[in-house]
């Protein structure tokens, strides 16, 4: 049964403090711990856990902003389950963040947490249209560091970072063998021949894998393919078997990775050309998918970040995250997240070529943001020819006049091509001085000019960003979100996480990204902010002394 834990804003008539140095004391209030108690423990809204657990009936839960906190505190300190629960169990640091004035006040047995976790996990699973709660918590602690820090959030930058789950990169051959064997393992042992029993021979996998020539892969491959079609053809009219997802994983690896010929009645293994980069990459991680981007080649996920990019704020945190498919494109991501920054209040969003979209530019505009890149994909536009942006044009719906003055015999619009088309006098073209580098097509009786909306908006951000201000600008504003990247992988183990599927990194990143913010108002408030307004803020300011 669901219950809210309060008991932490009722002061113990008796605790640890009371036998403690006051120097001891001082310094704990001034510490992390205490940070943490006023500004996230106190903050969880345990309401958002309530669907975990039932509204009527049971136990009582132990404290869910305990749970949530715990997992929090892993971390920011980087702590592994085993250390975490000692730490809780011995830390008095740890008992006061909190909200624990006595330490060994509350015990829970290991299983409890990892019940939590699994409460969370089936709960997403089963009601994917609902509010993840991890993302809630996220966005409510956000809200409130943006508040306690007074950061401006009116300007943000963007990047995505690539993100593999708790797998090994596998070979095709490899992975074959591995959504072979599990297929294999499900059927019941009485049905099973001696062709597939001998895959689950604990020292096989070796000798098929590795004791072989480079020239016997794809023969290996074909015989592999065509053990998975036995599989399915063993679980064939039985539906509890054709339910089970490890054999739905043998289906579906068979329908990705070979083709079935009528005439030769099988399945034929495809080329490694013909395998769509959504395939399956791993046999335990399904959702997993397969990207090569600037020569690298990665399988998992794609993290895109929103964060705070103001100059005159003292820190930047993370303010919006989304984990998607690495197949993903940025563009895509930014279409996605676009509402939000809208909800936010951004005015100004500072990313890299790989989100340019005119449509997504266009949509960005029209609900109040200017999108500024550092560069642009695409192909640019030739040195000799005048930028189309050279003719006057209304609303970007009439062509006026051409870079010579020309007023043209006829303009159009096409609504449904978003195309624009103007005709000018072949005479006056013929003896005009910018004819060699005008963008006029001369034609039997006329010239014409036509161009795309697309392309006068793209223009138009191409001068914006080969403008030397603009750019260095927005170099300068999108640069420092490299830096996040990293430092969530270097400090917060993020490049491979400890678990694997979409929606458990989802919930993992965002535990992830809370402690990262957390970090950022820590050093708000101990003074570790930026040299060009350190003078503004005094070291501690805002720090309770008692809590």
């Amino acid at each position: 049964m669901f219950r809210k834990n309060d008991e932490h804003l009722q002061e113990n008539l008796f605790s640890s403090l009371d036998t403690m140095d006051t120097r001891l004391a001082q310094k704990l209030h001034k510490s992390w711990a205490a940070l943490f108690y006023q500004h996230v423990f106190c903050q969880i809204d345990e309401s958002v856990f309530a669907p975990l657990y039932s509204s009527d009936n049971g136990r009582p839960n132990f404290p869910v902003n305990i749970l949530m906190s715990l997992d929090l505190i892993k971390e920011i300190r980087d702590y592994t389950d085993e250390v975490l629960l000692d730490e809780y169990a011995y830390n008095f640091q740890i008992s006061y963040a909190l909200g624990l004035r006595t330490l060994g006040e509350r015990y829970f047995a290991p299983r409890t947490l990892y019940e939590f976790r699994a409460r969370l996990y089936n709960y997403s699973l089963e009601y994917p249209e609902e509010a993840d709660p991890i993302f809630a918590q996220f966005q409510k602690l956000t809200d409130h560091f943006i508040k306690a820090a007074k950061l401006n959030t009116d300007e943000v930058r963007m990047d995505s970072t690539q993100i593999m789950s708790n797998i090994k990169l596998a070979g095709r051959l490899s992975l074959a063998y591995d959504v072979l064997v599990g297929g294999v393992k499900a059927l019941p042992e009485n049905i099973l021949n001696g062709s597939l029993k001998i895959f689950l021979k604990p020292d096989y996998k070796t000798q098929f894998l590795y004791k072989l020539k480079g020239k016997d892969i794809q023969s290996r491959i074909q015989s592999l393919i065509e053990s998975c079609s036995e599989v399915l053809q063993l679980a064939q009219g039985q539906p509890d078997l054709k339910a089970n997802p490890v054999i739905q994983l043998v289906e579906r690896f068979l329908k990705e990775q070979a083709t079935f010929s009528e005439e030769q009645n099988r399945w034929i293994a495809k080329d490694n050309k013909e395998i769509s980069a959504k395939s399956l990459q791993s046999a335990y991680d399904p959702d997993a998918t397969y990207r090569n981007k600037n020569g690298k080649k990665h399988v998992g996920y794609v993290l895109n970040l929103a964060e705070t990019c103001a100059d005159e704020n003292p820190v930047q945190i993370v303010t919006h995250y989304d984990l998607a498919p690495n197949t993903t494109s940025d563009i895509e991501l930014l279409k996605k997240d676009l509402p939000n920054l809208v909800e936010k209040g951004v005015k100004d969003l500072y990313t890299d070529g790989a989100y340019y979209s005119p449509e997504v530019t266009r949509e960005a505009q029209s609900q109040g943001i200017e999108v500024h890149y550092t560069d642009m994909t695409g192909r640019k536009q030739s040195s000799s020819k005048l930028p189309y942006t050279a003719f006057e044009i209304k609303d970007k719906q009439k062509i006026l006049r051409c870079p010579a003055e020309q007023e043209p015999i006829r303009a159009d619009f096409d609504e449904k091509s978003r195309t624009l088309s103007a005709h000018f006098e072949r005479q006056t073209c013929e003896g005009c001085p910018l004819k060699e580098n005008c963008r006029v097509k001369f034609q039997k009786n006329d010239t014409v000019v036509r161009v795309g909306q697309k392309t006068l908006d793209s223009e138009e951000n191409r001068l914006k960003i080969e403008d030397r201000g603009n750019r260095r600008e927005a170099t300068s504003k999108r640069a420092a979100i490299e830096g996040t990247n990293s430092a969530l992988k270097r400090a917060q183990n993020a490049d491979k996480l400890s678990v694997r599927g979409i929606l458990k990194c989802n919930l993992v990143m965002g535990t992830k990204l809370i402690a990262h913010n957390f970090r950022q108002l820590t050093r708000f408030f101990q003074g570790d902010i930026r040299r060009k307004v350190k003078n503004s803020f005094k070291p501690n300011q805002g720090i309770p002394v008692t809590v």
